[in-house]
């Protein structure tokens, strides 16, 4: 929590005047007890008829009253300006976590993204903040509220009567030793709860965004019984986190309750002793009442505490999580050209056996270029280290003649643009969706993206043209049209090199060599990169790499490589007769 106390710069004045109102409201509730001694003293006093002293009782009486509804309203003003000044404080506080957390996924690098499912993520930009949200409101409106008027009240009461204080000295001890058992307790059980959480919002996420995919295959009850699962699993862990909650609650209640009736059994001894007046009990009994309720928002404070604490570290540790990948000292920003260069690049997830080894290969500025090999061969991984989006283990990748690692990430990704294998469009128009590659594009610059990537045509088919709401995902698209979007969204861009991670698998032959075309002939200064597993998608490209279980297993044009790589003349035979599937000839699997 205290990590996390840095987000409340920016409501510093909410949060330092907050805890001020609450004193304040604290000092007006504790005169208003010893004004109602007062009027019942004056009361008792009473027992004369004389009607000029009954005047007097009655005068002193309303002047009394005045005094307390006084104290009453500007004990109402504190407290509802400290919990409205408390409520801005509050909410700003779990913004500006929320911004934090989501500006600092921005920085990872897909490493470490992974460390960190998805539904892990959103629960913690979610329950997680929400949890520490709610314990900061708690603390700045009762961490000075209820020790002040605990000890204050106290302070009263003891020099009112010490003996029936004293009954504390008991109760106080008793309860504190609990909360010092229980509270390591409790922050252990709501973190495993909070791991739930997590499984409980995957299988959510899951279930919802591949609805369609449930539905076309019947799995519906399948689906139902694992959210069950995951919905059971919540559930018994927090009955589990929170039965020390709901089994100390009614014990604490009763042992202050207790409390009370022995502070009332000392007390009638002690005004049956003369000892104490009547007045005096009355206010002395509502200070107990007011130490018995601050303790009780004391104690729920530190449970809150417990409970958050689990959450806090939960978010810290992705605010701690320091990006793999960072811009270097003195950075460049400017890429001489578009070459791409490997030189015995290796490269492994999580430090394990490298998926790619010893790769070199060379590509010239403005070079249309193909990647083939069999599935799990680490054509996509190979082209990812071309943007830094992973960081090789072994070796170098040059681009523009310079190491990626001495570029400024920024100016890198926006001179490579990737169309990765998940075509991913957003909710929203076409139109806006195609502005994330230039979000100053004008309208022709959309259109002639589109011809390239031979999207126009159906596009303009769309009764709104290029402002047709695309739905959540880009449902009301089919996967080609999909693929050749996302195809024209990195053309806008303008990059120097460009990626096409398998990128017109969903689209025929002719509109395939229609968009190789488009891209040869619009940005002949590009570098092209083209990853295939149809020959005839790269068979015109100026060299083709073959990939083979992570390692480079030839270079070369189509004609050299029907000639001596046996790996791509099988594929290309099988495709030939229809078979049209790298994986079923070439390559290791």
């Amino acid at each position: 929590m205290i990590k996390l106390l840095k987000y409340t710069k920016k409501y510093i004045f909410y949060t330092l005047l907050s805890p001020l109102l609450m004193v304040g409201e604290v000092i007006f509730e504790l005169l208003i007890p010893q004004v109602m001694a007062d009027i019942v003293e004056t009361i008792r006093l009473t027992g004369t008829t004389d009607p000029v002293a009954q005047q007097e009782a009655i005068q002193t009486i309303l002047a009394l009253g005045g005094k307390m509804l006084t104290f009453a309203l500007c004990s109402l003003f504190c407290g509802a300006m400290a919990a409205r000044l408390a409520s801005v404080a509050g909410m700003g506080f779990g913004a500006g976590i929320r911004n934090a957390l989501i500006e600092k996924v921005q920085t990872f690098s897909f490493s470490n993204i992974d460390r960190f499912s998805t539904a892990s993520l959103i629960t913690r930009t979610t329950t997680d903040i929400t949890t520490v949200q709610n314990t900061f409101l708690m603390l700045i409106r009762g961490l000075f509220r209820a020790p002040i008027m605990l000890v204050t009240a106290l302070a009263i009461c003891i020099k009112k009567s010490k003996e029936v204080t004293s009954v504390f000295g008991v109760a106080l001890p008793i309860i504190l030793i609990v909360l010092a058992i229980a509270g390591p307790i409790l922050i252990k059980r709501f973190k495993a709860m909070l791991k739930k959480f997590d499984g409980f919002n995957a299988s959510i996420q899951e279930n919802l965004t591949n609805i369609r995919v449930v539905k076309s295959f019947v799995r519906t009850d399948y689906e139902k019984k694992k959210f069950k699962a995951a919905n059971d699993d919540l559930y018994n862990a927090s009955i589990y986190a929170e039965k020390l909650m709901i089994l100390g609650e009614p014990l604490l209640m009763v042992l202050l309750y207790c409390t009370i009736f022995a502070v009332i059994v000392v007390s009638t001894k002690v005004i049956a002793n003369g000892s104490l007046l009547v007045g005096e009990f009355t206010a002395i009994f509502t200070y107990i009442m007011q130490i018995i309720m601050s303790f009780l928002m004391t104690i729920a404070m530190v449970a809150q505490l417990f409970m958050s604490e689990a959450s806090a570290k939960r978010i810290a540790e992705v605010l701690d999580e320091e990006p793999d990948i960072k811009d270097p000292e003195n950075a460049l920003e400017t890429l001489k050209d578009a070459s791409v260069e490997f030189k015995n690049v290796s490269f492994s997830y999580n430090e394990g056996k490298n998926i790619i080894n010893n790769a070199s290969f060379k590509i010239n500025s403005g070079e249309m270029v193909g990647i083939m090999g069999a599935t799990g061969s680490s054509k996509s991984s190979l082209v990812q280290l071309i943007a830094r989006l992973y960081d090789v283990t072994g070796g170098e990748v040059l681009v523009g003649g310079e190491n990626v690692k001495k570029y400024k990430l920024h100016s890198l990704r926006e001179n490579v643009s990737m169309v990765l294998q998940k075509n991913v469009l957003f909710s929203g128009t076409i139109a806006d969706n195609l502005r994330w590659g230039n979000k100053n594009a004008t309208d022709e610059e959309l259109r002639n993206a589109c011809k390239i990537a031979d999207a126009d045509e159906f596009v303009s088919s769309f009764p709104d043209g290029y402002q047709t709401d695309l739905g959540q995902g880009g449902v009301n698209v089919s996967g080609g049209q999909k693929q050749r979007l996302c195809i024209a969204r990195a053309i806008l861009k303008s990059p120097k090199i460009l990626i096409l991670d398998d990128s017109t698998s969903a689209v025929d032959s002719a509109t395939d060599a229609r968009i190789r075309q488009g891209l040869r002939e619009s940005l002949p200064s590009t570098t092209k990169i083209i990853i295939a597993q149809r020959v005839s998608s790269i068979s015109d490209c100026d060299k083709i790499i073959i990939l083979d279980n992570g390692t480079v297993n030839d270079i070369g044009t189509h004609e050299e490589l029907l000639e001596r790589n046996e790996i791509y003349r099988d594929v290309y035979t099988s495709q030939q007769k229809g078979t049209d599937d790298f994986d079923e000839v070439g390559g290791e699997q």
